[in-house]
């Protein structure tokens, strides 16, 4: 996803007409922004590449101080929002766009209307901000000049100051983020996406027409048709321009971490290699090394100047300025100390495939190393084991375009999808933790009678280079060799050792069919082979656009790895239209939840799935087919008929959550490890939401402690549910409580020396200063005192909380106090736990609302 420029030259003219072809408007345009005092433009649509030849020329005139205006329709979503975004990125306020917006009338104006200090000039005609309208597409416009048709030129010019000033709407960032989540690609756009990406661009002048083509480090002279070189390099594009701005404007609003969820396709090690430029040291972090090294491509590209290194087995290098390290090597705590790296090492962390980032060692990582800005990526933040990845974050979402949003907006090619009935019975096998027994399952998938089946589907569909996703490593061996034995190019890529009991064995025992992952991915782009079976070693990582089948051949357990598999026959090439999906479903867990699954968005997964059986076809991404065969129809619906009650399902999810943390869960954890689809169901049910009175909920499931037991029904009890369920817009209350808890030593009483440190101690940490750094009237608070800090506390939290909950706060003597009831239980270890509980839960879930309101105010 990169593309590369060559330069356009100015020229003389002696006409007013510009017909295109070999007649650039580009070269009049660009003539005219060089002297001009103030830039109109009023066109029905901008895109991508006419943004890409205009913006240095703008910005050399808004430097000068030149007045730019843009109008632009939004009608039938030819406006690509990436071309908003690119203006605002480059030019800031420095240029007022704005939209048409009178509903329901057509708008198919193109002027650029140029002031310059003497005289002005329209050119009027067919040409909106488009590269091939503004270059060698044949499009025809006039030149008007001030002095030679006065009246005309003033006409238009008086439109103009109508339209702009009293017809449209002002491109904030707000409405920028709205209109670029309802964009969908329209259908005829792959024709003009053509024309403006593909094909060959001549820009004329007198000294010779020079042709740019994307191709690295090269471009051809079209009349001596010799290769040159020139100076490569790269640029964002699409949802990388998106990126980076809104992650710019994060980091201005104060936020020292931030997480970017981009379907997979979409340049994610680009995007972090453009943002990255503006810091010198950079660490970038993933867990396969196969990744560092493409990363490393990749910012050498956008970074050639820098110097790069590794940190991952045998080398250590730390004298550079770009270091590459895998997780299992720098997450060691051999190497996390003075010794080896300082605290503040690095300017810059990225850490891929991010979802991975709640395992010990990335923990480790993140906790030591204080990055002026960490920028975590991912293509499915959601995991099996409900462990929330955005809290490392703090729920600081920058950035979010999932895989049907991508598919619509063209970025991705469309899917076919075929759900094929499997007769297999998966109630036959053991099912514990949300996983099937491994050996059983084998047992059941390692025979001919299903491999058939999957090879007689797989023989209906036309297919050159596709990816099979097995349930074990010997059940990949098992589908190659069953693939070779009926004559199709197939291997089994697998990790650890060789499985047992398989054929076509090479004299040492290992089956002629196994791979490594680097030659089986050689022979599939060079058509040795047309199959890979393999269990997950493709998740991640794997770079073949041309893969142009994906089949499932496993029960799908787990939401994240099934749209990553998905997502690798998505990315798009060539002449590749669509990649066909063959599934084979039976009667396993889960199972009803797949047609929601390809709607591409799992956030919200459980609550649609518990609603319908199958959702509306408009539902799934534009331009995707899904077939299920009508046995799956009635076993789904079978399935969702059986959910159970919700009271159940939540006491299912405390032991599920108990059993894998080895401990009993309190509000924070059951909180970040809960099923989305339950907590969203109690979250709507007042008298079923455990949250609003979680010492009741462990008594009724026989889950309190001795200590626990003496809390219920006394005003301890009462006080901690006042705290569970206390209204909060904003952070002012965390601090105050946290003076009370006094690091585990609690308190009765705090006077204004507690307020301050722990309100300076709590806002030094720039995610919790979000809303002070919004606020013009606290947004200066890095310089604070005692004084500002106590009476910020006096104006918010405490007199709210005096307010809210007479019973247990008041005032007296310049000191905040909790009630005296509560003084028996200051020392009870249950009491202190549970408070502070509380604080961390209310904390997390403040975060994580914050970004589900910005999430609905930006649709």
């Amino acid at each position: 996803m990169v593309e590369y420029s060559s330069l356009y030259s100015n020229t003389s003219y002696n006409t007013n007409c510009v017909t295109g072809d070999k007649d650039h408007l580009y070269n009049r345009l660009k003539e005219s922004i060089s002297k001009a005092e103030t830039i109109d433009i009023i066109v029905a649509f901008l895109m991508e590449s006419g943004v890409r030849l205009l913006v240095e020329d703008f910005k050399e005139a808004v430097d000068r101080g030149a007045v730019l205006r843009i109008l632009c329709g939004n009608y039938l979503n030819i406006t690509q929002p990436q071309a908003l975004y690119l203006l605002k990125d480059s030019l800031g306020d420095n240029v007022d766009l704005r939209f048409y917006n009178v509903p329901d009338k057509s708008f198919h104006p193109k002027a650029y209307i140029f002031k310059h200090e003497n005289s002005g000039e329209i050119f009027i005609g067919s040409s909106n901000v488009s590269r091939s309208a503004l270059t060698d597409g044949i499009e025809w416009n006039y030149r008007i000049c001030s002095k030679t048709s006065p009246e005309d030129y003033f006409y238009f010019k008086q439109t103009f100051e109508e339209l702009f000033l009293n017809h449209s709407i002002i491109v904030n960032d707000n409405e920028m983020r709205k209109y670029s989540k309802r964009w969908k690609r329209p259908k005829f756009f792959e024709d003009m996406e053509r024309l403006e990406n593909g094909a060959v661009v001549v820009t004329g002048s007198n000294q010779g027409e020079v042709a740019a083509e994307p191709i690295p480090k090269y471009f051809i002279d079209s009349k001596e048709l010799e290769v040159s070189k020139i100076i490569e390099y790269p640029r964002p594009i699409g949802p990388q321009i998106e990126a980076l701005y809104e992650l710019k404007k994060s980091r201005l609003d104060g936020w020292e971490k931030g997480i970017v969820v981009a379907a997979t396709g979409l340049g994610k090690t680009f995007l972090a290699a453009f943002d990255s430029k503006e810091f010198k040291k950079v660490l970038f972090i993933a867990h396969r090394e196969e990744i560092l090294i493409q990363a490393e491509r990749t910012f050498k590209c956008v970074r050639p100047e820098t110097t790069t290194g590794y940190f991952s087995g045998e080398r250590k290098d730390k004298n550079c300025d770009i270091l590459f390290a895998t997780v299992q090597t720098l997450g060691r705590k051999e190497y996390l100390n003075e010794k080896f790296f300082s605290r503040n090492q690095f300017d810059y962390i990225v850490i891929d495939e991010f979802h991975h980032a709640v395992a010990e060692s990335y923990i480790n990582i993140i906790e030591y190393f204080k990055p002026k800005f960490l920028l975590g990526l991912t293509a499915t933040p959601e995991r099996l084991d409900s462990q929330d990845v955005f809290a490392l974050c703090d729920y600081n979402l920058v950035y979010e375009v999932r895989l049907k949003e991508a598919i619509n907006k063209g970025w991705l090619v469309p899917f076919r999808y075929y759900g094929v009935f499997d007769e297999t019975d998966y109630s036959r096998i053991d099912y514990r933790n949300g996983r099937y027994d491994e050996k059983q399952l084998e047992q059941i998938l390692n025979i001919n009678k299903r491999a058939g089946l999957i090879l007689q589907n797989y023989l209906k569909y036309t297919s050159r280079k596709a990816l099979g996703f097995c349930s074990s490593r010997s059940h990949a061996v098992f589908m190659a060799e069953y693939f070779i034995k009926h004559g199709i190019k197939a291997c089994a890529v697998i990790s650890g050792n060789i499985p047992e009991n398989s054929s076509n064995s090479e004299d040492e025992g290992k089956p002629s069919c196994v791979m490594d992952r680097k030659e089986a991915v050689n022979k599939l782009k060079n058509a040795e082979v047309k199959v890979v079976f393999s269990v997950d070693m493709f998740n991640e990582g794997l770079d073949i656009p041309e893969v142009d089948m994906v089949l499932f051949l496993r029960p799908t357990e787990s939401p994240t790895v099934f749209l990553q598999q998905l997502g690798r026959g998505l990315r798009k090439t060539g002449k590749k239209k669509y990649v066909n999906v063959l599934d084979f479903i039976g009667n396993y867990k889960k199972a009803n939840l797949i047609p929601f699954l390809l709607m591409g968005d799992i956030k919200d997964l459980g609550k649609k799935a518990g609603t319908v059986c199958i959702p509306d076809e408009e539902e799934y991404p534009e331009g995707c087919f899904v077939n299920f065969d009508f046995r799956l129809i009635d076993l789904f619906k079978r399935m969702s008929d059986e959910q159970k009650k919700l009271f159940d399902r939540v006491k299912d999810e405390y032991f599920r959550i108990k059993e894998n943390l080895g401990d009993r869960p309190l509000r924070t954890s059951m909180y970040t490890y809960l099923e989305e689809s339950v907590y969203a169901a109690i979250r709507t049910k007042k008298e079923q939401n455990i949250f609003g009175d979680y010492l009741s909920f462990l008594e009724k499931i026989g889950e309190l402690s001795e200590d626990e037991r003496t809390l219920i029904g006394t005003v301890a009890h009462e006080f901690l549910k006042e705290i569970e369920n206390t209204r909060m817009t904003k952070m002012y209350k965390m601090p105050i409580l946290l003076a009370f808890y006094n690091y585990g030593k609690m308190k009765l009483v705090i006077d204004e020396d507690d307020i301050y440190e722990n309100f300076k101690e709590y806002y030094s940490h720039g995610s919790n200063a979000i809303d002070l750094v919004k606020d013009s009237n606290t947004s200066n608070y890095r310089e604070w005192g005692k004084k500002e800090y106590v009476d910020l506390a006096r104006k918010n939290p405490i007199k709210f909380l005096m307010q809210s909950s007479p019973d247990f706060f008041y005032e007296e003597n310049k000191q905040f106090c909790l009630t005296p009831a509560i003084k028996e239980f200051i020392n009870n270890s249950a009491f202190i736990e549970h408070y502070k509980d509380i604080i961390d839960y209310r904390t997390r879930r403040f975060y994580k609302e914050r970004l589900e309101k910005r999430l609905i105010d930006s649709d």
